[in-house]
């Protein structure tokens, strides 16, 4: 049985890779790429707690259900995300976040 404390360390380098990723990229889709690993480091860590909690209360699915709402929300993020991108390509010609200024023409 592999402890807890094993995969909140392996979400926490996780999440500290996406944190580094969208702060130092420049971009678009690998900064969309950081914040995605960002929230799979989020579902880990509900993913152990929920294996924990199991344990000590069969009750408790919680930490499953969280993983469900955050799945939701990254689904919704990557159509709504990908289609921004996609638009901001078309009349930028540039995926470079430097470059992409939209307030002006």
């Amino acid at each position: 049985m592999v402890p807890i404390s094993y995969y909140l360390i392996l979400a926490a380098v996780l999440f500290s890779i996406g944190v580094l990723s969208f702060l130092l990229k420049r971009n678009v889709v690998t900064v969309f790429m950081s914040i995605e690993l960002m929230l799979n480091a989020v579902n880990l860590t509900f993913v152990a707690f929920a294996h924990r909690w199991q344990a000590v209360s069969p009750q408790a699915v919680s930490g499953q259900i969280f993983v469900f709402f955050v799945m939701v929300v990254a689904a919704a993020e990557a159509a709504v995300g990908l289609a921004i991108i996609i638009s901001i390509f078309r009349t930028r010609q540039t995926l470079n976040i430097d470059q992409i200024n939209l307030m002006k023409n």
